[in-house]
């Protein structure tokens, strides 16, 4: 997770030649890893639909929007996480809300992510530079590990209610905390971290 330090130069709003397509009215922003030892892998991201979702192919972290997506006040943002197969590490996908200057260097969003080894985590970034744990990397019965197949499913839900947000997996509350400490309203989104496949669906807000 400390790629995601990151790098205004190679962040600010990259589009292309990293990403080979996406819906339209979507937006797609990249994250290139920084590090020697944990490189992003080779070819462009590639965010498209398919069947009733959404499906994401990721050499390098991105996350993934359509601006018209904005929500406020007391809703529940839900999705449906398949993990096409493990990547050779840990890294993780899942929901982003409260989003705001996504495409410029003062981005700010929250993201509430699961990852292969049946671990959860939330972060928040403030910009292109700073990101923090809300609640670290943390074990969880509720979150589905792949299975004999490589694959894994995890329904992923964030409840923001008048005075508390809900962070839910497979419909089990894995973490509780006060809505005073978070931005939630604004755009809601997808993110995908590196060397990974995933696909999305039930992706939505609703009050």
């Amino acid at each position: 997770m400390k790629r995601y330090a990151a790098i205004a130069a190679l962040v600010l709003f990259a589009v292309a030649p990293l990403v080979s397509q996406a819906p339209k009215g979507w937006m797609v922003r990249a994250d290139r890893s920084t590090s020697a030892s944990d490189p992003d892998g080779a070819g462009t991201i590639k965010f498209v639909t398919m069947g009733t979702g959404f499906h994401a192919t990721n050499p390098a972290a991105a996350v993934f929007w359509n601006p018209a997506n904005t929500v406020t006040g007391n809703y529940t943002l839900k999705g449906t996480f398949t993990l096409q197969k493990p990547s050779g590490h840990t890294n993780f996908y899942g929901l982003v809300f409260g989003g705001q200057g996504l495409e410029g260097a003062g981005q700010n969003y929250t993201y509430f992510l699961v990852a292969q080894d049946g671990t959860w985590l939330i972060k928040k970034r403030e910009g292109d530079a700073s990101t923090q744990n809300v609640a670290p990397k943390t074990s969880h019965a509720a979150v589905n590990k792949p299975d004999q197949s490589g694959k894994s499913t995890n329904a992923l839900e964030v409840r923001v209610g008048a005075d508390t947000v809900d962070f839910v997996v497979n419909g089990t509350v894995v973490h509780t905390m006060p809505k005073a400490g978070l931005k939630t309203d604004g755009i809601y989104g997808i993110r995908v971290n590196h060397l990974l496949e995933v696909h999305v669906d039930g992706f939505a807000a609703s009050k």
